[in-house]
């Protein structure tokens, strides 16, 4: 049986952040992937945000790998010319009982080292953003919008030069835990058997389905597995907006936001609906991913509460994504959870569960803490 030092699950912007910190380590790494191209998840279903770092539990992973790895990600975008702009983000109250929110959210924001927040009245918001309505918000200069493919390119190009290699369209079938590491085996037509000495569980919706494939690992260490499906949709003709929009955050998500691409086109969402709950124990199936135009009727009023001029039938369905969480809908917030040896007694393996936003913000900080729980040099 051959064997390999190391493998990572899933081929997601976190798992190809995590091969190419293995890689560049000189730990031959594997990367194994059961679409037929990387990032075709939740890597690329999102808002393509570089978040502050404002929102998260000062002292949780989410917060503190969000401050980290955005500053590292500017700096990656900027030595491997990936498009991105820093665009700020304005968070806005429309009611005078929600400004007290933005003056708490500010104290969490710079409780987590975000150390460029402005408080701004209404008329140094309306300034900057003439269209906008709202009695008071909270500027963010440093949030920004990335190219998540081409990040996603770039560290597959690091890792395949330090010589990581990705196998597309091999599902992980089944596995077992034994003294010399994991003897895993895939599915497909070029179905693999192999032993390896560490492994990365990166594997974003299916992380818990992965973690209760490898026999021997225990159980009740694999926590709940829950998928919020958030649905986008565009605006037709361009955006009066330069920077970003966000409501107040609600459960579940960050609200009905407004976000830009890198060509200025406008796009709003996510919203929350859950889906039904998978077990660990059930198989990785598919997800509908489909956009309900019904859906975005709710929208509208929501985005005139900070954009009175939206106009009728200017939203047009545009994609979904659906987040990892480990909470459900009546919990609070779940943090993200990077489960190494201490943790659950098999060595050289770890399993990244509930990596959703801020996941791309955070992914080279990610890497690096996941490469640490190895012990890897």
């Amino acid at each position: 049986m051959e064997s390999i030092e190391a493998v990572v699950i899933g081929a997601g912007v976190v798992g190809l952040a995590c091969a190419r910190a293995l890689a560049r380590r000189g730990i031959e790494t594997v990367i194994l992937e059961r679409n037929g191209a990387f990032g075709s998840e939740t890597s690329a279903r999102n808002s393509e945000v570089i978040h502050a770092g404002l929102y998260y539990p000062t002292g949780s992973l989410k917060a503190r790998l969000c401050v980290a790895g955005k500053r590292q990600l500017y700096e990656f975008c900027s030595t491997h010319a990936i498009a991105h702009r820093r665009c700020g983000k304005l968070v806005v109250a429309t009611s005078a009982a929600q400004e007290s929110r933005l003056a708490v959210l500010q104290q969490q924001g710079e409780a987590n080292g975000v150390d460029d927040l402005q408080l701004l009245s209404a008329a140094e918001a309306h300034a900057l953003e003439p269209e906008l309505a709202c009695t008071a918000a909270l500027l963010s200069p440093s949030t920004g919008i990335i190219d998540s493919h081409g990040l996603m390119l770039a560290l597959l190009g690091d890792a395949e030069h330090d010589g990581a290699a990705l196998a597309l369209h091999s599902p992980l079938s089944t596995g077992s835990i034994d003294s010399r590491g994991m003897v895993l085996e895939t599915s497909g037509a070029d179905g693999l058997r192999f032993r390896a000495r560490m492994m990365i569980n990166a594997a974003g919706l299916w992380a818990p389905q992965v973690a209760a494939s490898l026999a021997g690992f225990p159980a009740p260490l694999i926590p709940a597995n829950f998928h919020a499906k958030g649905s986008y949709y565009a605006l037709t003709g361009r955006a009066p907006f330069s920077r970003l929009l966000y409501p107040l955050p609600e459960s579940g998500g960050l609200g009905v936001h407004l976000t830009l691409d890198l060509g200025g086109q406008a796009r709003f969402g996510p919203d929350v609906e859950w889906l039904p709950d998978p077990l660990p124990g059930q198989p990785i199936g598919e997800l509908d991913y489909r956009v309900d135009r019904a859906r975005g009727d709710a929208f509208y009023a929501e985005i005139r509460r900070y954009w009175p001029a939206l106009a009728d039938d200017a939203l047009a369905p545009a994609y979904a994504g659906v987040r990892p969480k480990i909470a459900g809908r009546h919990d609070p917030a779940g943090d993200f959870l990077i489960q190494g040896p201490a943790r659950h007694g098999v060595p050289g393996l770890v399993n990244l569960f509930g990596i959703e936003s801020p996941g791309l913000t955070a992914c080279l900080a990610i890497a690096e803490q996941t490469v640490a729980e190895l012990q890897v040099a």
